[in-house]
């Protein structure tokens, strides 16, 4: 009785979650006035009596704003929502010291509203802002309510992003596409994955792990989709959909013998494939054109289409004319349901590593040329760190959009290079070999991290000026923080020129060996601490001005966040050079030595695992509670908390430890739960090998702690604190007592000798 009174809950839910079921994509987006005011209201209440929102034509193709003020109200004009709401983003930073991030406002809301301005009006040099990567839709977005995703789309627009891609709810249009072509709901059971994969599912990448997909999510994400493309569209926004990639079930494969199939292999997933028809099979355009025939009925069209059909993964064949005729098949496939589609492609598949080999000229013309120029877009992925226009000639002739990665799983360590950030894409403007660059992007696999980052990187939305740095971050933290503080000053110029300078670090943040699997090397999985490019003792100082801060700043959310951070940074920077002491008294075979340091480590977790508790933002409780939420009953609660805690542990099947750990995050509950657990085991085991005097059998460990890790992710009895417990001040407080001398390294020599005694 309990389960179906959770099913009719859930429905009805479900059912509420838009106040118009049929709302997509409009045909005319963009001027509508009231959507533009209910956002001002929501960003900050009580204002949209203060302004007054006019739409002004384009300057030659190119977006704008104006902000003036009659005396009365503050008048915000563009030539489309997004534009208005970036006029209010720019007032409200430039005249009202407000800046809205992931962690809410910086430091309350605007009492006054100053209307004594002089005019202000900004031209985009950008055609094409674009927001968002297949993974991000995993990493961070996955159990996402609508409440989430106003937020976020709000956020979008203040910041002057207009072509997000969009691609939640696309089960619904695939299930109505493959019965309408004889498969069965049993059929595509093992077809779907669960919520928290849906990114390498629509990636091609993976098949019904973390399943089977409840018709229920199907359902609710279908209403979903609907409003977040009217909200989108409504501003202005050109949301990006899906097309087909060839990817089929395997029960297509079954029965359709005579069907051309590819069964490839992701990376990482040996023993289980994916089957792409191949482009060249008869039924591979039929197919593409009944999916986007559904969609455009379902959730209308902006005729901007996503295909990413190598990501990862090699060609089966390398013959150029193989590559021209199988991109020729995707975009016809676009185009003959509808003529206006516009392919916009992740050009992740060049910059991977295999993949730079691969795609030699000769390769990418022949795939590239296969699409009119005017009909593809190319996302450069990763352009602050392996851009690619330089030696394909700007991608042979292709629009393309320059656009930030930074991010990797959703490891939260303090990183970015903020002058490659501030400086690389106002240059590229006045590059002559820049070609059809048409945009700048955002396609980060993971958000709600590191904002300066990219609070900054959306500067450039509105300029074609190169930004400097430290005059940027002295803006930023006064919004953030609500006023000047000469030590947090301080504290940031010491971040710019340690975590957030410029250095060869590719894959995102210097990760501790905390959160790496159990190891005495120096390196761990897909941790990559061998690569850390500063000094601890040189950024730890940030920390102390932090806390000599915290007295006149402690009232500003933005400052709780910051310190919260750069305490854990400096915690976890602690515990990566605390291993390499362990690993060398056990080597040593210094028994006493080697405990009390692995005790001191455990604690250190420990000690982390509170400070995160103080915050949502670093909640595995938050995470996992979300989840459950979208449950109808305990079998969906169950499968749903399951992919939660999965994605950011073993990541993948129990079997598959390739990518193990690549999701890790310093977050309250998998600090204490998980990575100590994991800690606590491996020291238990050589303790005992020290002790007896025997060699510590490392293979036979790793086999068990894999079945361990499986065994944490299926242990439905896990809970953890889904609210902040503490105040977040007094805590790193309490942490700096405990841990600044022996970070500093100023007393580890004596307190060592001292604690041995």
């Amino acid at each position: 009785m309990g389960k179906i009174f959770n099913s009719i809950i859930a429905t009805a839910v479900a059912l509420a979650l838009p106040l118009a079921a049929e709302a997509q994509i409009r045909k005319n987006p963009g001027s509508d006035k009231q959507a533009v005011m209910d956002l001002i209201e929501r960003v900050v209440p009580g204002a949209s009596a203060h302004f007054e929102v006019r739409f002004i034509p384009d300057e030659g193709g190119k977006d704008v704003f104006e902000v003036a003020s009659d005396g009365r109200k503050i008048i915000l004009s563009g030539n489309n929502g997004v534009s208005v709401a970036s006029a209010y983003n720019w007032y409200l930073k430039n005249c009202c010291n407000f800046e809205l991030t992931w962690n809410g406002p910086g430091c309350g809301y605007p009492e006054t509203f100053p209307k004594d301005i002089d005019p202000v009006r900004k031209v985009s040099p950008h055609k094409y802002r674009y927001y968002l990567n297949y993974c991000t839709f995993s990493y961070s977005m996955a159990w996402w309510d609508w409440e989430r995703w106003q937020y976020e789309i709000d956020w979008m627009a203040l910041n002057g992003i207009n072509m997000p891609l969009a691609i939640t709810g696309q089960e619904a249009v695939w299930q109505r596409v493959y019965r309408n072509m004889g498969l069965t709901d049993e059929d595509l059971e093992g077809f779907f994955t669960g919520p928290a994969y849906f990114g390498w599912f629509y990636m091609n990448n993976m098949d019904g792990h973390g399943g089977p997909l409840p018709q229920s999510w199907i359902d609710s994400h279908e209403l979903l989709q609907k409003k977040i493309l009217e909200r989108e569209s409504s501003l202005g926004m050109m949301p990006v959909l899906p097309a087909f990639t060839g990817h089929v079930p395997e029960s297509y494969v079954r029965k359709h013998p005579e069907a051309q199939v590819d069964s490839v292999f992701w990376h990482g997933q040996e023993g289980y494939c994916t089957y792409m028809l191949n482009p060249n099979d008869r039924n591979f355009k039929e197919i593409g054109q009944a999916f986007l025939k559904e969609q455009k009925k379902t959730y209308g069209t902006s005729h901007y289409y996503s295909s990413d059909i190598f990501n990862e993964m090699m060609p089966p064949s390398g013959d150029p004319a193989y590559l021209a005729r199988t991109s020729s098949a995707v975009y016809e496939s676009m185009e003959g349901a509808d003529p206006d589609a516009v392919w916009v492609m992740q050009g992740w598949l060049f910059v991977s590593a295999d993949g730079r080999k691969f795609w030699t000229p000769e390769r990418m013309k022949a795939f590239l040329g296969a699409v009119p120029d005017d009909r593809m877009i190319v996302l450069e992925l990763y352009s602050e760190n392996r851009p690619r226009w330089r030696d394909t000639e700007a991608y042979y002739g292709k629009t393309w959009i320059w656009n930030m990665l930074h991010n990797f799983g959703g490891n939260n360590g303090l990183f970015g290079k903020l002058p490659v950030i501030a400086f690389e894409p106002a240059r590229i403007l006045k590059d002559g070999k820049k070609g059809n660059l048409s945009g700048i992007g955002l396609t980060m696999e993971a958000i709600e991290q590191n904002p300066v980052v990219y609070q900054m990187m959306l500067e450039h939305v509105w300029s074609d000026e190169r930004i400097d740095p430290e005059d940027y971050i002295e803006g930023y933290i006064t919004r953030r923080y609500g006023k000047k503080n000469a030590a947090a000053s301080k504290a940031w110029n010491i971040l710019l020129n340690t975590v957030y300078r410029s250095n060869k670090k590719d894959q995102g943040p210097a990760e501790s060996m905390i959160t790496g699997r159990p190891t005495f090397n120096e390196n761990s999985a897909w941790t990559w601490t061998d690569l850390v490019y500063y000094d601890n003792k040189d950024f730890v100082p940030a920390w102390t001005l932090m806390l000599e801060a915290s007295d006149s700043l402690s009232s500003s959310n933005g400052f709780r966040y910051d310190l919260v951070d750069v305490t854990r940074q400096a915690l976890a920077n602690y515990g990566t050079a605390l291993h390499r002491q362990i690993a060398y008294t056990y080597y040593a075979g210094d028994l006493e030595t080697y405990r009390l340091l692995y005790r001191r480590f455990l604690d250190l977790i420990s000690d982390m695992d509170r400070l995160l508790g103080t915050r949502q933002e670093f909640l595995l409780g938050k995470w996992v509670e979300d989840a459950g939420k979208w449950a109808g009953n305990e079998d969906e609660r169950i499968l749903y908390r399951r992919n939660a805690r999965n994605l950011v542990s073993v990541w993948g099947r129990k079997d598959v430890a390739d990518i193990s750990d690549y999701s890790c995050r310093h977050w309250n509950g998998l600090m204490a739960s998980y990575y100590k657990g994991r800690w606590e085991e491996f020291f238990r085991m050589t303790d005992a090998a020290l002790e007896e005097g025997r060699d510590w059998d490392e293979k036979a460990f790793y086999d068990y702690i894999r079945d361990w890790g499986w065994q944490w992710v299926v242990n439905d009895g896990l809970d953890f604190i889904s609210e902040p417990e503490g105040d977040p001040v007094e805590v790193c407080k309490e942490l700096y007592a405990k841990y600044y001398d022996i970070i500093s390294r100023s007393e580890v020599t004596k307190q060592l000798k001292n604690e041995l005694e």
